[in-house]
């Protein structure tokens, strides 16, 4: 067993890939197999070598970490330049030796010298990324609708009011997504952009893995012809005593406004022999069940923390949101791993904009960053994390002030996983 210092921490070369590949699919517990020629060019393009990080010891790699330049919409629709991270293993016969706690040191300090405001991943442990000053600030949802219990016109042919729904193929959804989910992404707190690979490897255009399933695809135009809708599914086949007990497994469904949301349920709910709908991750606030008479038939099946956010510039993570009421507030934030948001900060927000410099003052509320994350998107409660002790109430009602301030009438999603 190697000493910790023996292990080399560095980017990647391009010899290094295969091995890099090998050790990713040992942390997530896949066949260690590797590729080599056109194949490992293929499924290794979209990797930046020098913002993808092993841990080597001797000739072997042990640990990987991997970033990319994401944009995240804030509260208001503005979004701001992110260090995504994702591909982040360490192999288990070198656990516990700081290699993780390395590579991340490494990714954030080049993540603030760029000039990110912030850093994100999607957090596969919960206890994990606390310590680096992460927190969960969107949750999402699942949940599995009894189609027979909806109460919806099982005579339902498709929306009364002039729109329609189609089928379409995987090349009609790389055409009209990525403009649809740009228009989504600009009202959705949390959601993040979807690059041209995105659209591919859902389509089925490029694949990573063996034998690629074409799934059902239909999209909602409006009346006035705009599409406002997107769905990709799959069903199995499932009978007994001559009895449909079909499910139809929702992929992902986007939608920029109710009216195509609820038809896209409604169709779904409405296909001949599907007697059971699994949506898939959505928001926790969703309005997925009111959309039924008996809201009931939809049972909540997961929830769980999704995106997890570490704010590196204070400053421009709370000045690039929008406030809907008017307050001042003095944050005094800990950041004891990293430094980055350490300080207090003066922030006067209100709905014309949004000020907020270091400052010499008492703090009213102190926080470590990983809270500080939770709050920023409006999804969780200053009063609650009062309560659980995870803050500390310098001022009377400061509490109430922030929680008048940050949170959102609607809580954040973020539709994906990367």
């Amino acid at each position: 067993m190697s000493p910790s210092q023996d292990i080399v921490v560095r980017t990647l070369t391009e010899d290094d890939k295969a091995d890099w590949i090998r050790a990713l699919n040992t942390g997530f517990l896949r066949p260690p197999e590797t590729w080599s020629g056109q194949e490992l060019k293929d499924r290794t393009a979209h990797i930046d070598p020098a913002r993808t990080l092993g841990a080597f010891d001797g000739d072997r790699c042990v640990a990987t970490f991997r970033s990319f330049p994401q944009r995240l919409t804030v509260v208001g629709g503005a979004d701001v330049p992110a260090d995504a991270i994702s591909n982040v293993t360490v192999s288990p016969t070198h656990r516990r030796r700081g290699l993780l706690t390395r590579m991340m040191a490494e990714d954030l300090a080049a993540a603030r010298d760029r000039g990110d405001a912030v850093a994100t991943l999607i957090a596969a442990e919960y206890p994990i990324y606390g310590r680096y000053g992460f927190g969960p600030a969107t949750w999402t949802t699942a949940w599995t609708i009894d189609v027979p219990r909806t109460g919806l016109d099982s005579r339902w042919s498709g929306p009364a009011d002039g729109a329609r729904i189609d089928l379409v193929d995987g090349s009609d959804v790389r055409e009209l997504g990525p403009e649809l989910h740009e228009r989504l992404r600009r009202v959705q707190p949390g959601a993040v952009d979807r690059d041209e690979r995105w659209w591919r490897l859902n389509t089925g255009e490029r694949s990573l893995v063996s034998s690629w399933t074409e799934p059902f695809y239909a999209v909602y135009r409006s009346a006035a012809g705009e599409v406002e809708g997107l769905v990709s599914y799959e069903s199995d086949d499932n009978w007994h005593d001559k009895q449909p007990h079909n499910t139809a497994d929702v992929n992902w469904l986007i939608a920029t406004t109710p009216a195509a949301e609820r038809a896209l349920w409604h169709y779904l709910c409405s296909i001949d022999w599907i007697t059971r709908v699994k949506t898939g991750w959505r928001a926790p606030d969703d309005l997925l069940p009111h959309y039924f008479p008996d809201p009931r038939a939809a049972r909540v099946t997961a929830q769980a923390d999704w995106l997890w956010v570490r704010i590196l510039d204070v400053v421009r993570a709370l000045e690039a949101r929008t406030y809907a009421g008017t307050g001042t507030l003095v944050l005094e934030i800990a950041d004891r791993w990293g430094g980055f948001a350490a300080g207090r900060y003066r922030l006067d927000a209100g709905p014309d904009g949004a000020s907020c410099v270091p400052t010499g003052e008492d703090g009213d509320l102190v926080l470590d960053v990983a809270d500080l994350a939770a709050l920023w998107l409006g999804d969780e409660s200053a009063v609650r994390l009062v309560a659980l002790g995870r803050v500390v109430e310098q001022r009377k009602g400061a509490a109430a002030v922030a929680d008048a301030l940050l949170r959102t009438s609607r809580r954040p999603w973020c539709p994906d996983l990367f």
